[in-house]
């Protein structure tokens, strides 16, 4: 465990609740042996503290949940110590992209072979007038995310696709990788191509020493000022706010003008939500939000950074060229012509 508990010869818990976030070092008694008190020490980040139970999530990803009063010592301790960045891990463009969608999760989702059909809407489909379309809750979580294989010939998926989506009364969307098999069928088929993004990586440790700023306040839920700021909305549904409060494991970072959001998942930490108020950019706090969720992740393990960004974001594209982002693939998204 680093450094020393004591003061003065004695253990003390110095630490409270409102150092949720921060990295901590904590002792706890696990059993009583021959009468004597048997401790274990573990080190992390302080997840929560709530309802008596402390939550000290640790750089693998595990999170250890702690009875308060087996407590015997605790302090806030350092970050850890850099590591040498290590290449991203080489994946498929099939493999990071269930790892993009685990971090944006939609609220219902059913296979297709190897295609997920994914949905997250409001109310019920059938109070709808007949023949209306409704939007969910952003394109990604309410697409097919195209797969490798469809179990099926094309002409029945596409079928399959538009039946399931109809029952919901949504716009039958398909998320396709550029370098796809199905990418040339589809379009043969008079699917419209729209919004053309890009999964762009880098590795994580270089964007932990981006100039830190303590007015970003990071939170395992996303509070009312990150709420208001997201997409200018002043407000998110019910769904939407289940849907970017999903994830294995989310951080919401918030500083006056700006908001931000990370998914950590394994190795890697997906970035999202990254927006700065119109009046507030060229300031440096996208680059400050980045630099506090990129801290956040590296101390629960991550190695690698993953975004995605729309192609004709002139603006978003040029900061993650200088923070060290490189395309991974492209995709694309797809619907029946009108």
């Amino acid at each position: 465990m680093p450094g020393d508990f004591s003061a003065a010869g004695r253990l003390e818990i110095r630490i409270t609740p409102s150092d949720v976030g921060k990295r901590v070092s904590v002792r706890r008694v696990v059993e009583i042996a021959d009468g004597h008190p048997m401790f274990t020490d573990t080190v992390g980040v302080l997840a929560s503290w709530d309802a008596g139970v402390v939550c000290v999530t640790r750089r693998t990803g595990e999170t250890v949940r702690i009875a308060e009063e087996a407590l015997v010592a605790g302090k806030v301790v350092p970050p850890a110590p850099a590591r040498r960045a290590p290449a991203v891990p080489q994946v498929t463009a099939e493999e990071l992209e269930a790892v993009a969608s685990r971090a944006w999760p939609p609220l219902e989702s059913a296979a297709l072979g190897g295609w997920t059909l994914r949905a997250a809407y409001e109310g019920d489909p059938a109070a709808l007038p007949e023949g209306a379309v409704r939007a969910g809750f952003t394109r990604r979580a309410n697409s097919v995310l195209v797969g490798a294989d469809a179990g099926m010939p094309l002409d029945e998926a596409l079928a399959a696709v538009v039946a399931w989506y109809g029952e919901r009364r949504l716009t039958p969307w398909l998320q396709v990788p550029d370098g796809s098999p199905y990418a040339a069928a589809i379009e043969e088929r008079g699917w419209v191509r729209e919004a053309d993004s890009v999964l762009r990586t880098a590795p994580l440790a270089p964007l932990t020493g981006l100039a830190p700023d303590t007015a970003v306040t990071l939170s395992r839920t996303a509070d009312e000022e990150w709420i208001a700021a997201y997409h200018r909305t002043g407000g998110l549904s019910r769904v939407a706010l289940e849907v970017v409060s999903g994830g294995p494991s989310v951080w919401f970072a918030t500083l006056p003008g700006a908001i931000g959001r990370v998914v950590v998942d394994g190795p890697w930490a997906l970035f999202g939500a990254v927006e700065v108020a119109p009046e507030q950019r060229r300031r440096g706090l996208a680059t400050a939000i980045m630099g506090a969720l990129a801290r956040r992740a590296y101390d629960e393990g991550a190695t690698a950074a993953c975004l995605q960004v729309e192609r004709d974001n002139e603006g978003a594209g040029a900061l993650y060229d200088r923070l060290g982002f490189t395309d991974h693939h492209g995709y694309h998204y797809r619907r029946p012509a009108a």
